[in-house]
């Protein structure tokens, strides 16, 4: 069974500091990130994708059973990016979660097939951290891409739980551009 969850996006420019919000959590109603899994290859993982305003705190959580059974192996809530300002150095995160590596996935308009993506690595714990992820440290997933990332023709960012056999819980706070 395919599961989507679709809210509708707050997207903030702040040029004084050179950043871009993405998504701050302050505006329940302003949201436009879909969840979906690997079911829509075949796979088999599952999970589940919610919003929750816990003390005062705001939140998606994404947490689920990441499966390689069928070829599969993610799970992962992306939203849409435009008008990306050249002078972006890379993504900011506040994140928590059961100490394991995720993944970001930019997608752009040069990488238009789903299995085409740029991606970088970090690590959750269960404290509230901002992680710093440069443009620079993203990767290309195949070689039919561009083999530099361009900012510029960014046009989603997504948070994936992938690669491996294992429980996701990931919290996320706040994303921006810096």
């Amino acid at each position: 069974m395919r599961k989507y969850i679709i809210i509708s996006l707050l997207l903030l420019v702040n040029t004084a500091n050179s950043e871009m919000i993405i998504d701050n959590l302050e505006n329940s109603e302003n949201r436009n990130w879909v969840y979906f899994t690997d079911n829509v290859m075949g796979g088999v993982s599952s999970g589940d994708f919610v919003y929750i305003n816990e003390d005062g705190e705001n939140f998606y959580r994404m947490t689920g059973n990441v499966s390689t059974e069928n070829n599969g192996g993610f799970i992962q809530f992306a939203t849409r990016v435009d008008n990306i300002d050249k002078g972006l150095q890379g993504i900011k995160i506040k994140v928590r979660g059961n100490n394991e590596d995720y993944e970001l996935h930019l997608r752009t308009k040069f990488t238009p097939a789903p299995w085409q993506y740029y991606s970088s690595k970090f690590k959750v714990t269960k404290e509230w951290t901002e992680i710093l992820i440069p443009f620079s440290s993203f990767e290309r997933s195949n070689f039919y891409q561009p083999k530099k990332f361009n900012p510029s023709s960014l046009r989603s960012i997504g948070v994936v739980a992938v690669g491996k056999d294992y429980q996701a819980e990931i919290d996320l706070g706040r994303i921006e551009l810096y």
